[in-house]
């Protein structure tokens, strides 16, 4: 049954040339949506958007970039003229180093995309339905790494607990002014950004296994995510704001000082 409220509207999605940005670009262009791709990699954007099965555009921008923004909105208004919809999705994975040997200069990169990006999406996004007299909704991409703590990934998972900061106070500034906003915080999905980790422990090798410690006993797929941003994006969430969905096949959930949950059965490295 098709979700309510995106048929025929404009929907811009960063971050969309490969992973769950493409995976919900494909879903709400199946909808009915417009899609406008967005993706630093121009050639990877031109190829989802010409692969979707409706009207869709693609940009190629930096979504840490003011001037790349503006320019995305720019030509989806001058292509569609209006935006309703946006998934501020873009993110990268940062390093696995450990707190004492982290460059700043790495932690600032992972910050400026992760969390500087979603915040100019948001701006962006507020300006643009003040221009046109109404509401819209936005989904940010967060993570289950926002809602836990890790002695590793520091950068990513700093980005994603202000990425929550965000969404609730975006949600708050939004309601009165019809805007809804939300966030996805998938948990193990195999995608492109987490094969950068390699062989590493906790990268993307050895996330199949990992997967298997969730009460689902399994990973998710991009398009399981991008099922829940479809649905918060559309009118059936039409009273879902300011909150963080977690899709993760139960992982958050778990309690990890219990035996069910997984106590006794890790023993941290030496030196972690």
């Amino acid at each position: 049954m098709a979700l309510n409220g995106l048929d025929g509207k404009v929907a811009v999605v960063t971050g969309a040339g490969g992973g769950i940005g493409a995976a919900s670009a494909r879903r709400l262009a199946g909808e009915g949506a417009r899609v406008v791709v967005v993706d630093i990699d121009g050639a990877a954007a031109e190829a989802t958007a010409a692969a979707l099965p409706g009207e869709a555009i693609a940009v190629q921008g930096d979504v840490s970039r003011e001037a790349d923004v503006d320019r995305y909105v720019r030509a989806a208004v001058d292509r569609y003229g209006r935006i309703d919809l946006h998934h501020l999705n873009a993110g990268i994975f940062g390093t696995f180093a450990r707190l004492p040997d982290l460059p700043a200069e790495d932690f600032d990169r992972v910050i400026a995309v992760n969390l500087r990006g979603p915040f100019l999406g948001l701006r962006a996004a507020f300006r643009r339905y003040e221009e046109q007299g109404g509401g819209g909704a936005v989904v940010v991409t967060g993570s289950i790494a926002g809602l836990r703590g890790s002695s590793d990934l520091l950068p990513y998972q700093a980005s994603k607990h202000g990425v929550a900061g965000l969404v609730h106070g975006a949600a708050v500034y939004g309601g009165p002014r019809g805007v809804r906003v939300n966030a996805v915080a998938p948990g193990l999905v195999p995608t492109g950004l987490f094969a950068a980790g390699g062989a590493a422990r906790g990268g993307g090798g050895d996330m199949e296994q990992r997967g298997t410690t969730t009460p689902m006993r399994r990973v998710g797929t991009p398009e399981e995510i991008a099922g829940v941003v479809a649905f918060l994006l559309s009118a059936d969430a039409g009273y879902v704001t300011g909150e963080i969905v977690s899709a993760d096949g139960g992982a958050s959930v778990v309690n990890t000082v219990r035996p069910s949950g997984g106590a006794g059965a890790w023993v941290p490295e030496d030196g972690a």
